[in-house]
């Protein structure tokens, strides 16, 4: 049985989530006439263009036709989440626009609106929702190119927003500004979507292989394979101890190492996304 939180814990960070967005968007981009890209970006030169209506309203507009293809393509919870994303931050944007904001200078603007967007659109992907638009665009791309990361994904879409704000607002200062927001929100998206899936890959070289090997799976509780290998200089045949461990466990997998051999050579290299027993496991829709 799923516990309450795994049936509705999504809910949950998909609201909070793009009320953080909003709260960005709202409060420290739009008086400065920054965006952070996407469709809400291109609803504010809309209104810019059209002197008519909000960025809010404009915002559900145009993603109709985007939602039909998204619900197709990705499935009925992708549809709902994003649709619950989608409608609560485009109201809660002209919402908080209602509150009345000191003036602050631009780059001061784009730096913590990028921030605070890019936080609440990470969220907001972490439970598999999206807040529509780009979102559900760059989610399509994703499962097309899985090796490319969906913050990378996002700042493709949101550079056309950036040259477009310098052409409605004939200001290539406000351009530069949402450059620095785009980019700065495609980097926080990233590091929310995979804060986790960080871990630490070693290769260690000793003559006590199979000790450590064996030290590793009894006192870290991690696999160890043994690979083949010979020396460049005296051409002996050796095996080199090959193991995937958490980030946490980085420090106590070397100290185990030099206790059982501290002439050992070891090599630690960032590892992302592992995938099998004890790490995460494949998803077709995981980012």
């Amino acid at each position: 049985m799923k516990s309450l939180w795994q049936k509705f814990g999504w809910i949950v960070a998909t609201i909070g989530g793009s009320t953080l967005f909003a709260l960005g968007f709202a409060l420290f981009l739009q008086p400065n006439d920054l965006n952070p890209g996407g469709i809400s970006g291109l609803a504010m030169a809309a209104v810019e263009l059209l002197h008519f209506g909000s960025v809010g309203s404009l915002t559900i507009l145009i993603n109709l036709p985007l939602f039909l293809l998204g619900g197709l393509k990705i499935g009925r919870r992708f549809f709902a989440g994003s649709l619950l994303g989608m409608l609560l931050s485009s109201v809660l944007i002209d919402v908080f626009a209602l509150i009345p904001m000191p003036p602050t200078e631009p780059l001061i603007g784009a730096l913590y609106g990028g921030v605070t967007c890019g936080l609440g659109l990470g969220v907001v992907f972490v439970c598999g929702s999206s807040t529509g638009g780009s979102d559900i665009l760059a989610r399509l791309l994703k499962l097309r190119y899985r090796g490319v990361p969906i913050g990378q994904i996002t700042m493709g879409f949101d550079a056309f927003v950036v040259i477009l704000t310098g052409l409605v607002f004939q200001d290539v200062t406000k351009a530069l500004y949402t450059g620095v927001t785009v980019f700065l929100s495609g980097k926080v998206i990233d590091a929310v979507v995979y804060r986790f899936d960080y871990s630490k890959v070693a290769l260690i070289i000793s003559r006590e292989h199979d000790a450590i090997a064996q030290a590793i799976g009894t006192q870290l509780d991690r696999g160890a394979t043994l690979l083949h290998a010979e020396g460049s200089y005296t051409h002996s045949q050796t095996k080199v101890v090959l193991t995937a461990v958490k980030k946490q466990q980085i420090t106590e997998l070397k100290e185990l190492v030099m206790a059982i051999d501290p002439a050992a050579f070891v090599i630690v290299q960032e590892a992302h996304q592992v995938l099998g027993d004890g790490f995460s496991r494949y998803s077709q829709n995981s980012l």
